[in-house]
């Protein structure tokens, strides 16, 4: 019963309530994110959701649009100034995706949406991350977040989809904000981190084509 329509109820209505309390700072940190880093003031990315169902995915932007004497981007590391870096480490970036969960994209628990071009690389135990809907926060994030190794982190998701409950899920809400607090185990360039699954994942693939 929580499976299927508790959690969602939960869903709407504490993402609703925190959409509301938390509007002063969503307002300020859009205010000082046009002023700081320009606009769009939203970053917009596509990624996989329940049953790799493509959403978007809204987070304030973390970086400028610096670019090169060919009107190139520079690489994320310039890109990424001070201001940004914090939006991340505080994972104020992460406030716009409340609205993604209010729509029914996303669930405040769960595994995290990752890029779309990860997806040929899953196995088919690790497709089972996308049997639920992803989350702003999930297991593999309070259990080191962005620095346990990738087959740790998508084995935490399955985890996660195998024993959902409202205990677990109350339990991840509860570390979460700890971790969030005291800047934990936090990954501030998330992108580069995340960038690891595809390359891992070929690279075996023509180790043992070869």
């Amino acid at each position: 019963m929580y499976r299927h329509f508790l959690k969602r109820l939960f869903d709407i209505l504490l993402s609703a309530a925190a959409l509301i309390i938390l509007s002063p700072v969503i307002l300020v940190t859009a205010v000082l994110v046009r002023v700081k880093l320009g606009s769009p003031v939203i970053f917009h990315q596509k990624r996989p959701g329940y049953q790799e169902k493509i959403f978007t995915l809204c987070k304030f932007r973390t970086m400028t649009d610096e670019r090169d004497e060919k009107g190139e981007l520079l690489p994320d590391s310039v890109r990424l100034t001070r201001f940004g870096s914090f939006l991340r480490a505080s994972s104020l970036d992460e406030l716009p995706e409340l609205w993604n969960i209010l729509k029914g994209d996303m669930s405040l628990i769960g595994p995290r949406p990752l890029l779309i071009s990860y997806l040929p690389y899953y196995t088919e135990r690790e497709k089972k991350r996308h049997t639920v809907r992803p989350g702003l926060t999930g297991l593999a994030q309070v259990s080191g977040r962005n620095f346990i190794e990738w087959d740790k982190r998508l084995e935490k998701d399955v985890e996660y989809v195998e024993n959902l409950s409202f205990l677990q899920d109350l339990k991840i809400l509860f570390l979460t904000v700890k971790t969030v607090l005291v800047k934990d185990n936090v990954a501030v360039d998330t992108d580069v981190v995340e960038g690891n699954l595809a390359e891992i994942r070929e690279a075996a693939k023509q180790q043992i084509d070869s």
